[in-house]
């Protein structure tokens, strides 16, 4: 089936100044296709023409499908200022329907209006279920990050419902991250299957139309090859044996997996370890210990080789110490329970290397603070420290000889994270600062500064570990307000801004400003310690502190501003546009960066040239990451343009896309299904209630895809009804843990039995992992005993009640299985008993959908299912339940619980936190 549209593109204004960008548009609004586009070729400008192209179309109604929050917020700005400039004063832009539009009637009323919505997964595929979103009427959806369209996801569900009851509206399908279709069975096929589109489009940096438009006009680019010092190679070298060792043991002991990828240049990857990882989980159970500890072991050496080049020598030593410290052996333990690669003599070289770019010689063991002057320090610096001060000298001269008129915008230092970029502020503050007190001879204040901040760090773990050693021995505990193994916050310290944070000091008449967006899939942070002391400095100082006076402050020229900024943010896109630089100093190395650049340099003809200095250590991990990723994602899309051109499989009939009743469906993604299924005649649909809150796991899609009408309800008791006597309570086994510990299970399995003649607790385990507790256990300290004490529950729980049924699931596929096999020759549940069953008189079960509040409610000490009703009909709001009187949250909840909630509200959660 072809839904390819031969009607014109709307006479709207577009804001695509590249030929490549308008023919993806053009492409994109005539036909249905999946579009790979490399990272930083400008997608998103792509989808806000597109968005607003259908914004401006009559009555249409286009839902927005995968978008993130920031996806949100950056379209909805794009498509904003698209409709002033436009002047389309039909365009209502980009409509949000989110958590914090609970309210069926008003939803119902906004789909009804039309214009562009972007909807989160949960509630869209909920309302298309319930009919609140008729199919029939909507236009056409747009996927974003279409690589996450796996047979099991929200997004896949959605497409489904959308494409069985509308065969004529559209959907297009975006992607910029093709090293996610690299691996599997015929991944391009998978996913276009899962999105029902029988088009695709590749758009690599090597197409002709991208390199015609971006050679057009192109940056100067100055490359900087940067010289690691010989400790740093010697500990580079040191790290590559150490996992090419590793390897070699993984590869001994793991014959018969397909370890063909496991090689060194392949551990360069971020995911490597993922990869491993993700091979070795469904026999976790059979592998040996020294398996899964090898396989913990890489994620180490990553960690430590992205620190080598990021950290400055002091915090990359204290790094290291904190890893010999956490693999110590503890009293009555054999030095048998230690990674096996620290006793290697490549182990013995990184530590003991690392610890000479600090100082010479031993660290004095003593808790009394000592000078530093007693210390032979060595303090080396990284070496591209000197050659982006260099840049930035050369930059300030080239400014000061130029005329006011032609300097151009802002110089721009771009970070692979957000700790280099503290360190980088850091580092040019404390440089060429005019106020010192310290020895002017010495090299590097920053250095000695965090030698300082090491040294006092260094005692206090001295004390801790002699404390420790004295517990152990005598069996006492340690007073916690004794010892401490971080400095204490300031009382007055001001509360930490969280998300967009920025600071600005004086340097070299200019302004240094730090930006930073929090994201989730970032490297973590908190393994290395001196990440926050300088906002921590700057919450506190004032400019008399700082040696300034009023007087000395003035407003800086947006030109001479130098902005520090991470990678990998949401904002990339539209960062060059925002700032328009004159210079960009690429601290490390970024490809998808460099197009971005080139795009920006390409598309504003009239402003000034930009000057690119591109940095990296020559012969590093850095260098050899950088290309094995271009390399990557090259041979990424010639590997998609042969699927393309040698794909079997294509969706060509209506009958493959609609009319089968979904057993054909099941079967293609479940590879674990042997034989057929039996469907059932019956006088009705199969029908399962599914509790709205279960639609961030996939079984209910999977349920559908056996041809099972989903009634999704908000459901006091239970997470599945499948007939009118057997209802399920589905865990995972982290819930099941978790559950265990708060009680929850208990309250919920009692209220299954109360309703229900037939409960069932049925414990699922994931679809790529072993059939077994182990893996689970792992995370445990210790694993037998939380084994057999996870037994004794599940016992205790089935003598308590009797009725109560466990079913074992090794996967989401065998569950649905096991849910048909229930439903056999039993009746159909009624939704409207199972939204009843637990609601007490006087209970509405019509505000089944405000889950949201109700949950948030719960979460607070004292409020739980037994009494958080009293609380939504007395109190309106979270703000008046905050300032209630204790008095009258007894007399809605008792003494105990009113109390409790009070206190919850009343203390001061900073005087608890600092230990007073």
């Amino acid at each position: 089936m072809d839904h390819t549209h031969t009607h014109d593109i709307p006479a709207i204004r577009l804001s695509l100044p590249l030929p490549y960008q308008q023919e993806i548009f053009r492409e994109a609004y005539n036909d249905d296709a999946f579009f790979i586009i490399a990272r930083g070729l400008g997608v998103q400008q792509i989808v806000a023409n597109l968005l607003h192209a259908y914004d401006t179309v009559g009555r249409s109604l286009v839902i927005l499908v995968g978008a993130t929050e920031s996806d949100n917020t950056q379209l909805g700005e794009e498509l904003a200022e698209k409709a002033a400039i436009s002047r389309a004063y039909d365009a209502r832009g980009l409509i949000v329907v989110n958590t914090d539009v609970t309210n069926v009637g008003s939803r119902q009323r906004m789909y009804a209006r039309g214009g562009v919505f972007t909807v989160t997964s949960r509630i869209l595929v909920v309302d298309l279920l319930t009919g609140l979103l008729d199919p029939t009427k909507v236009s056409g959806l747009v996927i974003l990050h279409a690589e996450k369209v796996t047979a099991t996801s929200l997004e896949a569900f959605i497409i489904r419902i959308y494409r069985q009851k509308n065969r004529s509206g559209f959907i297009k399908a975006f992607s910029e991250n093709p090293d996610a279709l690299s691996s599997g069975f015929s991944p391009l096929s998978t996913i276009m299957r899962n999105l029902f589109i029988q088009k695709s489009s590749m758009w690599p940096r090597y197409h002709i139309r991208v390199a015609q438009s971006l050679e057009v006009r192109k940056a100067e680019v100055i490359e900087l090859e940067v010289g690691m010092t010989p400790a740093m190679q010697s500990i580079q070298n040191a790290l590559l044996q150490c996992i090419e060792i590793s390897i070699s043991e993984l590869r001994k002991g793991n014959i018969g997996l397909d370890i063909e990828d496991w090689s060194v240049d392949s551990a360069l990857h971020r995911s490597f370890d993922v990869l491993i990882r993700k091979q070795l989980e469904p026999v976790w159970h059979r592998i040996s210990s020294r398996t899964r500890q090898i396989a913990s072991d890489l994620t180490t050496f990553r960690t430590i080789l992205l620190g080598l080049l990021s950290l400055d020598a002091v915090s990359f030593h204290q790094y290291l110490e904190t890893i010999l410290a956490s693999h110590a052996p503890k009293t009555n333990t054999t030095s048998h329970t230690q990674p096996p690669w620290l006793f290697l003599d490549a182990a013995e070289t990184l530590f003991s290397t690392a610890r000479r770019r600090v100082f010479r010689g031993e660290f004095p063991k003593r808790s009394v603070p000592i000078d530093i002057a007693d210390i032979d320090l060595v303090l080396e610096e990284q070496p591209k420290w000197c050659v982006l001060s260099n840049i930035l000298d050369e930059i300030s001269r080239t400014r000061q000889s130029i005329s006011s008129q032609n300097r151009g915008g802002p110089t721009l230092i771009m970070c692979h994270d957000r700790q280099t970029c503290v360190q980088i502020a850091e580092y040019l503050e404390a440089n060429v600062s005019t106020s010192s007190l310290l020895d002017e001879s010495h090299p590097s204040r920053f250095m000695t500064r965090k030698f300082l901040a090491f040294q006092a760090w260094k005692n206090d773990f001295n004390l801790f570990h002699s404390s420790n050693a004295i517990r152990e021995n005598q069996h006492q505990p340690v007073d916690s307000k004794n010892v401490t193994l971080a400095r204490k916050a300031p009382a007055n310290k001001r509360r930490r801004v969280r998300g967009t944070a920025q600071f600005a000091t004086t340097v070299r008449d200019q302004s240094i400003s730090y930006f930073s967006e929090s994201k989730t899939n970032e490297a973590n942070p908190t393994k290395f310690q001196m990440l926050d002391d300088f906002e921590e400095q700057l919450d506190t100082q004032t400019p008399e502190s700082l040696g300034y006076s009023e007087r000395e402050f003035k407003m800086h020229d947006v030109d001479e501003t130098i902005v520090i900024y991470p990678y990998g943010t949401d904002s990339d896109d539209s960062l060059l546009e925002e700032l328009k630089p004159r210079n960009v100093i690429m601290y490390n190395p970024n490809a998808a960066f460099i197009r971005r650049i080139e795009v920006f340099q390409s598309s504003n003809e009239k402003s000034n040239d930009t000057r690119v200095y591109f940095m990296y250590y020559g012969g590093s991990v850095e260098e050899q990451t950088y290309l094995s990723q271009v390399r990557k994602e090259k041979d990424t899309f010639t590997q998609l343009i042969r699927q393309k051109a040698n794909m079997a499989i294509t969706l060509t009939s209506d009958s493959n896309l609609i009319s089968d009743p979904q057993e054909q469906f099941l079967r293609t993604l479940n590879t674990r299904i042997a034989g057929g299924g039996r469907l059932v005649a019956t006088t009705e649909p199969p029908r399962v209630v599914v509790d709205v809150r279960e639609f961030r796991s996939s079984l209910p899609s999977l349920l559908h895809g056996k041809s099972i009408t989903i009634v999704p309800c908000t459901l006091t008791v239970g997470d599945y009804i499948l007939t009118p006597t057997i209802c399920v309570e589905r865990k995972s086994i982290k819930d099941l843990i978790s559950s265990f510990k708060d009680g929850r299970l208990y309250s919920q399995v009692e209220a299954m039995q109360a309703g229900y003649q037939e409960p069932v607790l049925l414990i699922e385990f994931d679809q790529d992992k072993s059939f077994n507790l182990e893996p689970f256990l792992d995370l445990n300290t210790v694993v037998s005993s939380t084994q057999s004490d996870l037994q004794a529950k599940l016992v205790l729980l089935t003598l308590h009640f009797p009725k109560l049924r466990i079913i074992w699931s090794s996967s989401p596929y065998q569950t649905a299985e096991i849910f048909e096999d229930l439903k056999k020759g039993h009746q159909e549940p009624d939704p409207i008993k199972a939204i009843s069953v637990g609601l007490g008189d006087g209970d509405d079960a019509s505000s089944i959908y405000a889950t949201l509040p109700t949950e948030m409610l719960k979460t607070i000490p004292g409020i739980n299912d037994k009494n958080y009703k009293h609380i939504l009909l007395e109190i309106d709001s979270i703000f008046e339940l905050s300032n209630a009187q204790e008095s009258g949250l007894t007399r809605l909840l008792g003494q105990e619980a009113g109390r409790r909630v009070h206190r919850f509200f009343s203390s001061n959660i900073y005087s608890h936190s600092s230990g007073d």
